[in-house]
């Protein structure tokens, strides 16, 4: 998808909940499942670690990090969200937002990714979804029931439109004072009145209560996703960042509830999903939620009768085309000049690191000094990627772990060595 293209991605995640999950048998949605266990060596790819670890630092230190304190199962989960949120971030416009839906697994880690993602500034709530008590309580733990939506913004202007609920009894009864055509009000200081016939409700916080879970409801959504989250909650998050005829993504889609959310108020939308029968969920949805005309029903009658017809929507396995270039459309994560890597095979970390060691033996380019065991050399550019370093094996250099964080992003391997030199780094 071309960089900027999106007003809003509003997505649910798998959670790292360590368990598989299975859609109801006879159910709209039977035959869906999906796997919430992750495990770094089955499930991260190399090119993944490559491309992160060299393009992207920091958030290699949040998963490493998130690796040390919790284990490799979250290490592959956030390595499997990070090389995906970066694409989320490429693809927002700067006045576009992302809703995170996660839980307690997972929802601190995630929140120290999409900082390094993101940047801490455009983080603005970390919302509450809280549904009501049900069930057996844990032994020795209060019970759990609430979700959390992380919601971060591209730039520091994105598209928000409050969101209210009708003012309670105790907040009307605050408007004391009448005017002389009956209108109730109340004043600040003397000064300023605010009316209550002007007020459009009360502005909802970061807390929401009163939007149940589908699972403790009898409801006509309910499709068997085990994770099926309800309309309304995802109504309020499109209304909220978003206007009519902006696009909409959620790229697990899952059972369609952001795509029909959308669908409903005027939105154009994208879904994503790896379920290859979930077009059919969407189709029955969308009959379901009356937005398309019944199977079999004539093109021209449906047409008059306002709905959505099928022939007007695209469903495709192939992956779109680029019109943009390719431009990275994330200038503080990414390399201030682009420049195309040379054609061929492109060689894993792995391979850069063994064939390096069999040119030139465990000696550190910056220092000379020489190790005994290669763990100590670390692989890094030549030309910094900042300035436009190739990730090509001929712009590649080992280094220990001094010279390294003393190289940073700013010298030449050159430099690095005349810097050396000054400190009387350099082996003898």
């Amino acid at each position: 998808m071309n960089s900027e293209s999106v007003h809003l991605i509003a997505t649910d995640p798998p959670f790292n909940k360590g368990r598989d999950f299975h859609a109801t048998p006879d159910s709209l949605a039977s035959g869906a499942l999906f796997q919430d266990r992750w495990s770094w060596d089955k499930d991260v790819h190399e090119e993944w670690v490559d491309q992160i670890t060299d393009d992207f630092p920091k958030v290699m230190n949040v998963i490493q990090g998130s690796r040390n304190s919790y284990g490799d199962d979250m290490g592959a989960f956030l390595c499997f969200m990070a090389v995906r949120l970066v694409e989320m971030h490429r693809i927002l416009r700067k006045d576009g937002s992302l809703y995170l839906h996660c839980d307690h697994t997972a929802s601190h880690y995630l929140k120290e990714l999409l900082d390094s993602i993101f940047g801490y500034r455009n983080f603005r709530n970390e919302i509450v979804w809280c549904y009501p008590p049900g069930g057996k309580a844990p032994k020795h733990a209060f019970h759990r029931k609430h979700d959390v939506i992380l919601y971060y913004s591209k730039g520091l202007n994105p598209t928000f439109n409050h969101q209210y609920s009708p003012l309670t009894d105790y907040q009307k009864s605050k408007f004391t004072k009448m005017d002389d055509n009956g209108r109730r009000y109340k004043e600040y200081r003397g000064k300023t009145r605010t009316y209550l016939d002007q007020l459009p409700g009360s502005p909802i916080p970061d807390w929401w209560h009163k939007v149940p879970s589908l699972g403790q409801t009898i409801s006509k959504e309910k499709v068997g996703y085990p994770t099926q989250k309800p309309l309304k909650l995802y109504k309020r998050i499109i209304n909220a960042s978003s206007n009519e005829g902006d696009i909409v993504l959620d790229p697990f889609a899952g059972c369609a509830t952001t795509c029909i959310a959308a669908e409903k108020l005027g939105r154009r939308w994208v879904g994503i999903d790896i379920w290859n029968e979930v077009m059919n969920v969407v189709l029955d949805r969308l009959e379901k939620e009356g937005l398309k005309a019944p199977k079999h029903s004539r093109r021209k009658t449906a047409l008059k009768q306002g709905f959505l017809f099928a022939d007007d929507l695209n469903f495709t396995s192939e992956l779109p085309e680029r019109t943009d270039y390719g431009e990275e459309a994330i200038p503080f994560l990414k390399t201030k000049l682009r420049v195309d890597e040379p054609k061929g095979r492109t060689m894993s970390r792995a391979e850069m690191v063994e064939y390096l060691l069999d040119q030139n033996g465990s000696i550190c380019q910056g220092c000379n000094r020489s190790f005994d065991d290669s763990r100590y050399l670390e692989l890094d550019h030549n030309t910094p990627r900042s300035d436009g370093g190739l990730n090509h094996i001929s712009n590649r250099i080992l280094l220990c772990g001094p010279c390294n964080r003393l190289k940073s992003n700013t010298f030449t391997l050159s430099g690095l060595q005349s810097e050396n030199r000054k400190r009387g780094y350099m082996a003898k």
